[in-house]
């Protein structure tokens, strides 16, 4: 049986994290440079698959495609295409510019000229360094990486159902190349004003009002793996919501708050994925009322608006709340004599 959230410590995998967070972007920008634009850039995130992550189909002319799949079980690369070609490597013992060279060889061999604008690592701390020049960072644990792909599936999972429990528009879950984490967005239909000095990547990102959450690997600045919600634009007094658990915290970040589950504690309970999932409930609440939201209409009861199915499955919920409450009342009298009560 798979072990719900494995141990993860941030120290123990740090070289190849590295390693394979350089080969993530590499693919990452191939999708970038080859994948329609779509609102809010959500054409170009990493998605999962059966075996790891893929880039899903993308185009150099409109008419063939090809894809890249990232295989974390067999620790390989496979770049296919629509006619029936293939190119194939392993993940392991390969430096990033060797990562590189191999992708870029496949590239020309398949004739997918993909033209990558900036083959550099995006804000990283060797972000002045091409890919192809990069023999530095070359380290591959591979039970390290099984790891990693078995806690991104199963914080997927969870994701996928946290988002039915949201009518409004909502992200896919995908996992970020740039950032090393996965992430499911909630929107509002407010737009948000942003004035020219703004970057155009964060004008798209954030273009409307937005609870997002997440879960990170760790990174130089925050060593330990954690679960994440945040709200923007950030309204008065967020940081004075409660959230649930109780170990969970606000976390200032450049001028904004950041709620936080570490991964630790979220495993030190009895029932981690429900632990999550209230978690990110009480991230939500705590963001979009203080927005302003209509929290209540735009609640989701798993996956279902269709409000004849839906007051049908509330009427099953109470009854089994219902059951459950007269089977532990009949319970509590057979086992506590009735005389013996305080």
């Amino acid at each position: 049986m798979t072990e719900l959230f494995p141990e993860l410590r941030y120290e123990d995998w740090r070289p190849t994290r590295d390693t394979v967070h350089r080969f993530w972007q590499i693919v990452g920008k191939i999708r970038l440079a080859a994948s329609p634009r779509r609102n809010h850039w959500w054409n170009v995130p990493l998605h999962l698959s059966g075996r790891g992550l893929t880039t899903r189909p993308m185009s150099v002319d409109g008419a063939r495609s090809f894809c890249i799949d990232l295989d974390l079980l067999d620790h390989r690369l496979d770049l296919t295409t629509s006619d029936g070609g293939r190119w194939s490597f392993g993940l392991a013992d390969r430096s990033v510019a060797a990562f590189h060279a191999d992708l870029t060889a496949g590239l020309v061999a398949l004739d997918l000229p993909v033209v990558v604008a900036d083959p550099r690592p995006f804000d990283l701390p060797d972000r002045d360094r091409p890919f192809a020049a990069d023999t530095e960072h070359a380290s591959y644990d591979r039970d390290a990486v099984t790891r990693y792909w078995r806690i991104l599936g199963q914080v997927n999972l969870l994701l996928e159902e946290f988002a039915g429990r949201y009518s409004g528009k909502t992200s896919p879950v995908h996992h970020f190349w740039h950032t090393f984490d996965i992430a499911l967005t909630r929107f509002s239909d407010r737009s948000v004003p942003h004035d020219e000095g703004t970057d155009p990547v964060t004008r798209e990102a954030y273009s409307r009002e937005v609870v997002s959450f997440g879960f990170w690997f760790g990174d130089p600045t925050t060593p330990e793996p954690a679960f994440y919600s945040y709200t923007a634009p950030e309204p008065a007094g967020l940081a004075e919501s409660p959230l649930h658990p109780g170990q969970a915290r606000w976390q200032e970040q450049n001028g904004s708050h950041l709620a936080v589950l570490t991964y630790e504690a979220a495993r030190a309970t009895a029932d981690p994925r429900a632990t999550v999932l209230g978690f990110y409930e009480s991230a939500y609440r705590a963001g979009a009322s203080r927005a302003g939201w209509s929290v209540e209409s735009l609640t989701c009861h798993a996956g279902v608006t269709d409000p004849v199915l839906a007051a049908s499955r509330a009427r099953v919920d109470h009854e089994r709340i219902a059951r459950a409450e007269h089977d532990l009342a009949v319970a509590s009298d057979w086992v506590v004599p009735r005389g013996d009560r305080r």
